[in-house]
């Protein structure tokens, strides 16, 4: 994004955060350095934030701390849109936002889940924030001659998803299961012509990177995707189809065909899967065995 649209945005989406600061209390009596003049545009900071994205941008006079900014997205409820709006201004909002904004979107969006996941002593997530808010929120679906060959289902937003650890364990030959991994619902895309009703599913390992699943793709030295990368880190993926790590579990748990499923697992340790699911009937039939 050039310079000059970052600016248009930050004055755009200033009057808002301004809005919101007020409501909130934060005078000139409650945080120092913070003051407000007639025109919303001027703002009088005691600690200049340099902006490092273009000597032209109009945030090279200052702009709002952290702490003020934290406040203001708690009080939005972490609204993910207007994160993305935020990183666009220039590098400055763009690493806050990787920093502080889509860690506190993840935290309140899965909390148990981000728990689970840094209590191995890790302040951060493998990928980034930004990469595991936009997995929490986004099926990535599928080009054309793309990850999952033939089939074109565009990518969507998602309102609400479970993840679940026991799921994951389906997902895990025997031999891995002391990993864990976080596996989605499937996002369910009925009537595709040939293909059926599909299923895209999601996931994230915990520590991926001293996993035995890990290990076990570079023993065998499973194949990665060509060209395609993870569409939530831009990680190379690994084919755990090709590398014969899929179990008969898997589609148990999905509701799916066993030979329909496939799934890759980036270096990032992020998980994205597509499978064919069975009638609803044969479903229920397959639960009840």
């Amino acid at each position: 994004m050039t310079p000059t649209n970052g600016c248009l945005i930050f004055h755009y989406y200033l009057p808002l955060i301004i809005w919101v600061s007020l409501n909130l209390g934060l005078n000139r009596d409650t945080y120092h350095g913070f003051c407000f003049y007639d025109k919303v545009q001027t703002m009088i900071l005691t600690k200049q934030f340099r902006c490092i994205h273009s000597a032209s941008c109009v945030c090279t006079k200052g702009h709002l701390t952290e702490e003020v900014l934290f406040l203001v997205f708690n009080h939005l409820n972490w609204n993910p849109k207007l994160i993305v709006a935020l990183s666009c201004v220039c590098k400055w909002f763009d690493d806050l936002a990787k920093r502080v904004l889509w860690k506190e979107f993840c935290r309140t969006r899965a909390p148990k889940m981000m728990l689970d996941l840094q209590s191995s002593g890790s302040h951060s997530v493998d990928g980034n924030w930004r990469a595991l808010g936009k997995l929490l929120i986004y099926c990535s679906g599928c080009n054309k001659n793309g990850l999952f060959n033939n089939i074109n289902i565009p990518g969507h937003f998602v309102y609400r998803t479970r993840f679940s650890r026991t799921s994951g364990k389906s997902f895990l030959l025997p031999q891995c299961r002391t990993d864990v991994l976080y596996v989605s619902d499937p996002c369910e895309h009925l009537d595709q012509g040939d293909e059926g009703d599909v299923g895209f599913f999601r996931g994230i390992f915990k520590s991926f990177a001293l996993s035995k699943v890990r290990k076990m793709l570079i023993s065998r030295s499973a194949p990665m995707h060509p060209t395609e990368v993870c569409p939530y880190c831009k990680a190379r993926l690994w084919n755990m189809l090709a590398a014969k790590m899929i179990p008969s579990s898997a589609s148990c748990r999905l509701g799916a065909y066993e030979d329909c499923i496939e799934y890759y697992v980036c270096l990032n340790g992020h998980v994205l899967g597509i499978c064919t699911l069975l009638p609803l009937s044969d479903t229920d039939e397959a639960s009840e065995e």
